[in-house]
């Protein structure tokens, strides 16, 4: 197991390498760049290449294993500790000129997110957490709301990219959520949706059909700030599973009450 020292001091290269690939972002940031589709709905462009080398290049000095989303796939064993890095979370986004989307670098070993970075270039913020050590946006500590009213709570969710012919769309969870309480936002980037949670704007997030470089650095956030993180049914997250529910503890229960009761819709 990595040690608090070694988390240390990884920490300051992951968010540095968040920064510059960020940075790398913006020279394509509000300029329609071209982009081939993965799957319907999930794009792929020139920049998320270059900012995933970009990242890999700044942290192969921590000699860990890098697992991303486009091109660098480590093999691992459960127990080891790894890299998930999502190189620009919120392509969509990105593509139409909208200001969500983000570098998400998360630290995992043995079923724990110890530390992660999201860097939000264009809204020129930086989310950060360590073990221990809490969470921070820009210099500043966070904590998750401290509303216990699910009815006046605001949510955040996403839908997947398949999300036509997908079984489970979460159209119904969506709705079910927002008939209950004051809204639910969508805003197309899991990892800012989690920071959000982590500084107290949202009350909760959900969603299912991701990958652990969607959100491994913002479950080390909303864990630090004080916040609950589980799977669907309130056990225990597992990051390999795809599917989480992140609140701020106190609407848990009620959000996960919420969603069980929600119908299908296709």
């Amino acid at each position: 197991m990595m040690d608090r020292n070694e988390i240390d001091a990884a920490f300051p290269k992951m968010l540095e390498a968040a920064r510059v690939a960020g940075r790398g972002l913006m020279e394509g940031y509000r300029k329609r760049p071209a982009a081939s589709q993965k799957a319907k709905n999930d794009l792929l462009t020139e920049f998320d290449i270059r900012s995933e080398e970009t990242i890999v290049r700044q942290l192969e000095v921590l000699g860990l294993p890098i697992i991303a989303e486009e091109n660098h796939k480590a093999t691992v064993d459960d127990t080891q500790a790894r890299l998930y890095i999502d190189p620009l979370d919120g392509t969509m986004n990105f593509v139409h000129g909208h200001f969500f989307f983000a570098v998400s670098i998360g630290l995992w070993e043995a079923g724990k997110c110890r530390a992660g970075v999201v860097f939000a270039p264009a809204l020129s913020t930086a989310w950060w957490a360590t073990e221990g050590g809490g969470a921070y946006r820009n210099g500043w500590k966070l904590a998750v709301s401290e509303n216990a009213d699910f009815s006046e709570g605001l949510f955040a969710s996403g839908f997947p990219a398949e999300r036509s012919t997908a079984p489970k769309n979460n159209f119904g969870r969506f709705l079910e959520v927002k008939r209950q309480t004051r809204g639910v936002r969508r805003c197309g980037s899991a990892s800012i949706d989690l920071a959000l949670v982590a500084d107290g704007t949202y009350d909760g997030y959900w969603e299912a059909h991701l990958h652990p470089w969607d959100y491994c650095a913002g479950v080390a956030l909303v864990e630090e700030a004080g916040g609950r993180v589980t799977a669907y049914d309130g056990s225990e997250a597992d990051i390999r599973n795809g599917a989480l529910v992140a609140t701020n503890g106190r609407v848990h229960d009620a959000l996960i009450g919420a969603l069980a009761n929600a119908k299908e819709l296709l």
